[in-house]
């Protein structure tokens, strides 16, 4: 699998009721849990003192990234995101073959 960069910005409408952002924030938790759990979200952050969010997702190509991972997710019609596709550097020290 492929590792994506995600910055998710998420904007709730005008008008929607304080019912259907909390329904649909519950159903967000779990989905990214299931999401976890099959390895396409790896790790999730909030920059401090922000709304929007930064994570690692994995995904065959940036085609599955937003059709079956991203549009899953509960609240994809209140965000926007900005994919950057990574691939990994010589210099990593996470990588297997990496120089010691």
């Amino acid at each position: 699998m492929r590792e994506f960069l995600v910055e998710i910005t998420t904007t709730v409408p005008e008008g929607t009721s304080q019912d259907e952002v909390d329904r649909r924030r519950a159903a967000e938790s779990v989905r990214a849990k299931e999401l976890a759990a099959t390895g396409n979200l790896a790790r999730l952050w909030r920059p401090v003192g922000e709304l929007r969010s930064l994570g690692i997702w994995r995904a065959a190509d940036e085609n599955e990234l937003h059709e079956k991972v991203l549009g899953t997710l509960p609240l994809h019609p209140w965000m926007t995101f900005d994919v950057t596709a990574l691939e990994s550097h010589p210099n990593d020290p996470g990588r297997a073959d990496a120089a010691s």
